[in-house]
């Protein structure tokens, strides 16, 4: 199905934008006292109502692809958020960026996309600035937190995968992903002694169920029907970047000189992936004659 520019630079705004609000997890599961089984029984409820308003309806279609979405999908939101609780916020986002890469691996194994270098480098460019970015925060001795972050990006780009196909309906596999969650989770909050509504906890559930999740999902899903998978998970390496800003503002996690050059190398790197285009395009027109290389540098004096 052929995207038109207008809708391509929508998705990509809708991804970035999804990107941002996806990073505050780490500072409202930090700043939060509950279980994580708790916090995902309510951000997922508060996400389903939020959707449900957007769609004016309860239903959704029960398709293979929407639930094998919807799986991959509240996966990934269990085992991220405990990953959190359990090892540093740093450490769980950089694990679970490795879903670039598999996104990128699974296009050319399967679907044999025929790579290109720019491609291939971009996307271990950017992992390679996340690993890096976080370098300093990888504790070994938190083995379970780490794991379970790794997991989370094993199930993060089964779900880019799935809901970025044509099989697949992005609103639906979202919908059935939070019944999922809260099913799974809601009988686990009566046994959680950490449970206390004070206007703090409150505060900050309601921005993890509101904006973090529930809005973000929604652009997610607008969003990565626009764009290429691979550029969709190139795009949402954003979040790793700014996850560590509001966590070293509210909770006191820093960010080293590693976290620095690690931003400035997932910045650069997505960037010109996205500028991509524009200059293979130029390129192009310059080799088919139909554009002169005196006359595009002279248009953009």
């Amino acid at each position: 199905m052929e995207i038109s520019s207008k809708e391509h630079n929508l998705g990509r705004l809708l991804i970035v934008m999804t990107a941002i609000l996806w990073g505050l997890a780490g500072v409202c599961v930090k700043s939060i006292t509950w279980s994580s089984v708790s916090l995902m029984a309510v951000r997922s409820l508060i996400s389903l109502l939020m959707l449900s308003a957007v769609k004016k309806s309860f239903k959704a279609k029960l398709t293979k692809a929407n639930i094998l979405g919807a799986l991959a999908m509240s996966a990934t939101g269990i085992l991220y958020v405990e990953s959190i609780k359990l090892t540093l916020a740093g450490t769980a986002i950089v694990l679970q960026y490795i879903a670039p890469i598999l996104v990128f691996l699974y296009a050319v194994i399967f679907q044999k996309k025929k790579a290109k270098l720019s491609e291939a480098v971009i996307t271990l460019a950017v992992f390679g600035g996340c690993v890096i970015s976080f370098a300093d925060s990888l504790d070994p001795t938190r083995i379970l937190g780490n794991v379970l972050g790794l997991l989370s990006g094993v199930t993060f780009a089964a779900q880019i995968i799935i809901m970025n196909s044509e099989s697949s309906n992005s609103d639906d596999c979202l919908y059935l992903s939070n019944i999922i969650s809260f099913v799974l989770c809601f009988p686990f909050m009566f046994f959680d002694k950490s449970l206390s509504f004070d206007a703090k906890n409150i505060i900050w559930v309601l921005i993890l169920g509101v904006f973090q999740y529930g809005l973000a999902n929604i652009l997610f899903s607008r969003g990565i029907k626009r764009v290429d998978k691979v550029e969709g998970a190139l795009l949402l390496t954003i979040e790793p970047i700014f996850n560590p800003i509001p966590v070293a503002l509210f909770c006191g996690e820093k960010m080293g000189k590693l976290a620095i050059l690690g931003f400035a190398v997932v910045v650069f790197f997505v960037t010109l992936y996205g500028l991509l285009p524009t200059i293979e395009s130029r390129r192009k027109k310059i080799r088919d004659g139909k554009l002169s290389p005196d006359t595009d540098s002279k248009s953009n004096v």
